[in-house]
């Protein structure tokens, strides 16, 4: 995974990461992607997120832990991260592991972002 497979940017007071890879499975992309999420939250202490997984087609459980590490992180400093995006058949993993229940799920980054309190201008 190089660089380029995560998108960063910040709107207004939240940061949004887009993730470009189709396919999320392999470990060392994983630990990759952790590295860069934790850094948003230890290093620049942001603490609204949304991983916007709308080019997402299939993830590893791995991914799994990297989320769960990621907002207790943010929790600890009274932040959150939302997803946004995320295909219905790769809810299933969350649901199964009530992990769902952790994490607010939106169908598009612009809801997302709403519920962070910002309204994109069209």
């Amino acid at each position: 995974m190089s660089s380029t497979d995560l998108i960063i940017h910040d709107i207004s007071d939240v940061v949004v990461v887009k993730l470009i890879d189709a396919s999320i499975l392999n470990a060392q992309a994983i630990e990759t992607i952790g590295r860069r999420l934790y850094e948003l939250v230890d290093a620049k202490a942001s603490r609204k997120i949304v991983l916007d997984f709308s080019d997402v087609k299939v993830i590893s459980s791995s991914l799994l832990s990297v989320l769960i590490t990621l907002q207790k992180k943010a929790q600890a400093i009274n932040g959150r991260v939302a997803i946004a995006g995320l295909r219905k058949d790769l809810r299933k993993p969350f649901k199964i592991t009530q992990l769902d229940k952790m994490f607010s799920f939106y169908d598009d980054q612009e809801a997302a972002l709403a519920d962070f309190g910002v309204r994109l201008n069209k």
